[in-house]
């Protein structure tokens, strides 16, 4: 039995309204593949780091421990950033169903449903604050660790002779 023409396009609206939220969806899933992605390098170059640290001398463990740090901090970014982007995709989710579930039961729920958007987006932003965040870190890193490369520590003065055959 065909649906009345006034029933097919109240659900044809409403799928055309449920497709907006779903590109949102791609983007914040892109977004959180990024994130994994950098979060598998910070925990890989610490592990690396972790393994190496006691067969190293303690200037070196002293450096590892530093950027043992800088890393930890990094990944804490990124999670903050992997866990507002997934409650993004949920809120999403969630508002689609429930535009959906609005309509199959006749209620309006337009106000819950841009109550959803408003907070999948502003979960969004915030994964994307500590995105950047977590950029600009790295690159704070990568500055430091290219100053210690260009300005090399001084060598040590040499110790004064104490001997008469070490003074001549």
């Amino acid at each position: 039995m065909p649906l009345p023409q006034n029933q097919l396009e109240d659900i044809t609206h409403t799928i055309q309204l449920a497709v907006a939220p779903v590109f949102l969806l791609t983007a914040i899933g892109t977004t959180l593949s990024v994130l994994a992605g950098r979060l598998a390098r910070v925990v890989d170059r610490a592990r690396r780091l972790e393994a190496v640290f006691h067969t190293v001398g303690k200037e070196d463990q002293q450096r590892s421990l530093r950027e043992l740090a800088v890393l930890s901090d990094r990944a804490g970014m990124i999670n903050r950033a992997l866990t507002a982007g997934v409650g993004s995709a949920l809120s999403v989710c969630l508002l689609i169903t429930v535009a959906f579930f609005g309509y199959l039961m006749q209620v309006n729920l337009s106000q819950l449903v841009a109550v959803l958007f408003i907070f999948a987006m502003a979960l969004f932003m915030f994964a994307l604050v500590n995105f950047l965040r977590e950029i600009f870190g790295s690159l704070r890193a990568l500055r430091i660790g290219m100053t210690t490369v260009e300005h090399p520590p001084e060598p040590a003065p040499a110790a004064p002779a104490t001997t008469p055959e070490q003074r001549a």
